[in-house]
């Protein structure tokens, strides 16, 4: 599977990102600047790295959600392309619309970057098939605005259907999420956001590989 790697003023995770889809996958992802209006249709997976997009000016992500290159991955997810957002890339998810939700100000109100506990809610999605269910896994979090919140009746329609992907461990929630939700995806399954940066414990360097079956799910590099 061919990747690629959305680039926007502010985020500054997209380094780490590229490599670690270019270690797992064998080759270097595209990038694809703001300003692009269209994706390659063979570019089977879209992510969107954390950082601040344009200063986290407005509301996260409100502002990158706007530019061109977000109605071309709408339209790619809409045709069933996978999508990862991860951080600020899950807050721009929100804010295009392709999930539902919100991510207000941690209940702590400061930033918090340290490493979390997660445990795998669904491991029968294209992005965590490489977990077992209830898997706990680490994982490292650096966020202001990671508080997930969502109304009452879109917050069951998101447990009955089982789209939270991932949960904090109730002891090791940082920013006071609702049910510890760290990662959803959408109805279709096949666009997922997510608050902790796995791209940053993939290798032993990192101190662990937690995170790397996460991208070796949604390379499809793992059986189904």
């Amino acid at each position: 599977m061919k990747a690629a790697v959305i680039l926007l003023p502010g985020l500054n995770r997209d380094r780490d990102m590229i490599a670690a889809l270019t270690k797992i996958s064998g080759q270097a992802p595209q990038t694809i600047w703001q300003t692009e209006t269209s994706i390659d249709d063979d570019i089977d997976l879209i992510v969107i790295p954390g950082g601040f997009s344009y200063g986290d000016y407005l509301r996260c992500g409100a502002i990158a959600a706007r530019m061109p290159v977000m109605r071309a991955v709408r339209e790619k997810a809409e045709k069933g392309t996978r999508v990862i957002g991860v951080c600020n890339g899950f807050q721009i998810l929100l804010e295009t619309g392709l999930l539902p939700g919100a991510l207000m100000r941690n209940a702590s109100l400061k930033f918090v970057c340290r490493e979390v506990n997660l445990e795998v809610a669904n491991s029968g999605t294209a992005f965590t098939q490489g977990y077992s269910q209830g898997q706990i896994i680490r994982c490292p979090v650096a966020h202001h605005d990671g508080n997930y919140f969502t109304d009452p009746d879109t917050l069951a329609s998101l447990e009955a259907n089982r789209q939270v992907a991932f949960r904090y461990t109730p002891d090791t929630n940082p920013n006071g999420s609702l049910n510890n939700i760290a990662g959803i995806v959408n109805t279709a399954g096949n666009v997922l956001g997510m608050m902790p940066h796995p791209e940053n414990l993939i290798e032993a360097a990192h101190g662990g590989s937690d995170g790397r079956a996460l991208f070796e799910s949604a390379l499809g590099l793992v059986d189904a």
